[in-house]
């Protein structure tokens, strides 16, 4: 594999009402662009927001490698998540009140996947009218899996 940086755009989000949400990664390396994408039920929004890291650094794990890796995410509960891991892990991963923080599943998997691909993450400004077009990409994706499930829970209770 060469070099040269490979770009991960991430977003996640959520219909807060019926608890159902999408995440989806674009990756960039070198000349190919590939989309990864699914839903779940019964998520929040930093839910799906760690699941599209979480699933492209597995993808890169399992298909390309994990040399020059750059994340770029709208979210600052992702991107700031270094900056909180010692305070985490030495509270492991409790509150102040002793119970396990929210995520802790996906927040410990993400800190894992960490360690064996030392990404950089890029904080990109969300829903900006002249912003970074690939993160609108992603959002418009996100937003548009959430749309059709939303509509077809719809129609599966109607």
């Amino acid at each position: 594999m060469s070099e040269s940086t490979i770009k991960i755009y991430t977003d996640g989000s959520c219909h807060t009402q019926l608890l159902t949400g999408a995440w989806a990664a674009i990756i960039f390396n070198a000349d190919e662009k590939e989309i990864l994408k699914g839903w779940e039920e019964d998520t929040t929004h930093n839910r799906m927001e760690l699941q599209g890291v979480i699933k492209a650094l597995e993808y890169l794990i399992e298909r390309k490698g994990t040399k020059n890796v750059s994340i770029y995410s709208d979210s600052q509960y992702v991107v700031n998540l270094l900056s909180r891991e010692q305070k985490l892990k030495s509270k492991n991963f409790l509150t102040n009140k002793g119970t396990p923080i929210q995520n802790v599943d996906l927040v410990k998997r993400l800190l894992e996947l960490i360690e064996q691909t030392s990404p950089t993450f890029v904080k990109v400004k969300a829903h900006q009218k002249n912003g970074d077009l690939i993160n609108k990409e992603v959002d418009l994706m996100v937003r548009g899996l959430v749309r059709a499930k939303v509509k077809e829970y719809g129609r599966s209770n109607a």
